[in-house]
């Protein structure tokens, strides 16, 4: 929209409706009443949250007793020592795997280049929760349809895999993280010129003594900034190390959490474990802000400069044979076992014609209420929760970015708190605070909508303030000049040119929110399940049929929304949150 179009869609406003605008500024009110919900939003279940952990169960006594057993507790250390191990684990997995194909898409003359990109960012949008069932079902000791292959291959009594150990799990945490530092590591890889590649040859230097000598020391903050934010996903999981972890008695500090909400619950001591989350995940964020504020992938040249492929030769089709390794490790062996499962009677019979059913999707489509409620269910929170998220994301960063109140830089702190918070600790959090009066939230559809936005409203946030970075401030200020109330102008100036940035964002949302567990497991009731908590109540019933077919409808609404997402907004409106 063109600065004369905007102003003329305030200057054909009604003229009773300017009139009314001009005499009342309900200005201040519209901000208040944003800024008011922001606060409540985060600032309620972070209160019941600090205050629940300083007091003794039953009694109210202030205490800190409840952190004292958080520490001495010998399980509880165990739990907390395993979570750094599946961390730490996941997070050198994720460098592992994404570094190299990082510089592989960025830097090489490697073939496929576009195909593998897409495919790694649709693996990304693949739920853990998901993954990690699907590796059960391939890698399981005896059940699993890899161990059945290579038993019936080569007669072995025994399969040759074991997912239920600390070592599958960090194999399938890293395979669903691997993408933080992809994206990171890529990123800077653009920055980077090719003049000091070329010099580094011109002086002897061959390609992978140039790559480990020069490329990669430039963007090593990347690298250990996609490393944190890896181990920081690992170590707020809750879904796939549970169902991996439990089977062989591996506790973490997100199922101690969890299990302390098992009855008879103990919201003391589950929320002082959450407090302990919260710091050691903002140390870690504090460090990988000042790691980033460095730029480290910065050139002496001060520009841009030319990038020319790094030629691999042969080598080419090596690394391309490792980018479809990761691909169909990570996306296409989880789906193929997934649909096989669904479409079959019984998942550990061979898949012939007499195995061969539609059974599952019909049940968990319409004869099941408690699927099919799910479903429902997760497409409304899902969407009111990204409608919800977005509103207040617009309005906050538009309040912060023109600099509306006095203290607009301390507001744009606020809502990216959640960002260093867990969703099992937001859980935790938003239980505190909705299960008493006044607001007895607990068993309703607002608080899982309350939970979602919570959990994502940094998304909408940051997606909204990085659109008003591009939007001239002179458009709006013309149309306060022709009489305009803030409000107005919003309304008439700046959303038309933001609309597709919302559209972005309100899809990203959803698409996270379809797909999120850790927040709905501690909030959700029988009224109120949604898809995660439906797969996981599946998981522990064994009913590994409906879970697949279940677990496919999930895939096709995320790999659906994030189709017509790339058809109308491009291929890059995953990046532009």
């Amino acid at each position: 929209m063109t600065r004369q179009t905007s102003i003329s869609a305030i200057a054909t406003t009604p003229k009773f409706l300017n009139r009314w605008l001009g005499k009342y500024d309900l200005s201040p009110i519209f901000w208040v009443f944003f800024i008011a919900i922001l606060l409540i939003l985060i600032g309620l279940p972070s209160f019941w949250l600090i205050f629940n952990s300083l007091k003794q169960a039953n009694t109210g006594i202030f205490t800190l007793a409840n952190y004292l057993e958080v520490f001495t507790n010998p399980r509880f250390r165990q739990a907390l020592l395993n979570s750094l191990i599946l961390a730490t684990g996941s997070g050198t997995i994720a460098v592992i795997i994404g570094v190299p194909l990082a510089w592989a898409i960025a830097r090489t003359n490697m073939p496929l280049k576009g195909l593998m990109r897409v495919l790694l960012l649709v693996a990304f949008s693949m739920p853990t929760f998901l993954g990690g069932v699907a590796w059960v079902l391939l890698a399981a000791p005896s059940s699993g349809w890899l161990n059945r292959v290579y038993m019936g291959l080569t007669g072995a009594q025994k399969g040759l895999l074991d997912i239920h150990t600390m070592y599958g799990a960090i194999f399938v945490v890293g395979l669903y993280s691997f993408q933080y530092v992809f994206l990171m590591v890529s990123s800077a890889l653009e920055f980077i010129s090719s003049e000091l590649e070329d010099a580094a040859a011109v002086l002897g230097a061959g390609t992978f003594q140039t790559t480990m000598k020069i490329t990669l020391p430039l963007v090593m903050p990347s690298i250990v900034s996609g490393f944190i934010l890896s181990f920081l996903e690992a170590i707020a999981l809750f879904g796939s190390p549970t169902i991996i972890l439990v089977p062989a008695r591996i506790s973490i500090v997100t199922t101690e959490i969890w299990q302390q909400f098992q009855y008879p619950p103990n919201v003391e001591l589950a929320s002082a474990f959450a407090i302990c989350l919260i710091v050691l995940t903002a140390l870690l964020l504090g460090f990988q802000r000042r790691l980033l504020a460095r730029k480290g992938f910065t050139t002496l040249t001060g520009k841009a400069g030319r990038k020319r492929p790094v030629d691999l030769g042969v080598w080419r089709w090596a690394l391309l044979g490792f980018c479809v390794l990761i691909a169909v490790l990570s996306l296409v062996l989880p789906v193929y076992v997934l649909l096989r499962t669904a479409i079959s009677s019984s998942w550990g019979r061979p898949l012939d014609a007499s195995n061969l059913t539609l059974k599952w999707f019909e049940d968990v489509l319409f004869k099941q209420s408690f699927t099919s409620g799910a479903i429902y269910n997760t497409l409304f929170y899902s969407a009111g929760a990204a409608t919800i998220a977005m509103a207040i994301g617009i309005v906050i960063a538009y309040i912060v970015n023109r600099k509306v109140v006095r203290f607009h830089s301390i507001l744009g702190f606020i809502p990216m708190l959640p960002l260093a918070i867990p969703g099992i600790v937001i859980a935790v959090g938003l239980f505190a605070a909705y299960s008493r009066p006044p607001l007895v939230l607990y068993g309703t559809a607002a608080l899982l909508i309350i939970a979602f936005t919570t959990r994502f409203l940094p998304i909408a946030f940051s997606n909204s303030g990085n659109i008003f970075k591009s939007i001239n401030p002179e458009l709006e200020l013309a149309a306060r000049n022709l009489g305009a109330t803030q409000v107005a102008t919003v309304q008439k100036v700046v959303v038309p040119l933001v609309k597709r940035g919302l559209i972005s964002g309100w899809l990203l949302v959803f698409i996270l929110s379809v797909r999120e567990l850790s927040c709905a497991i501690l909030l959700y009731t029988n009224r109120t399940q949604v898809m995660s908590t439906a797969l996981f109540q599946l998981v522990t019933e064994g009913s590994y049929e409906r879970l697949a077919a279940l677990g496919i409808v999930m895939l096709v609404i995320v790999f659906g929304a994030i189709a017509i997402a790339y058809k109308f907004l491009g291929k890059d409106f995953m990046l532009e949150g």
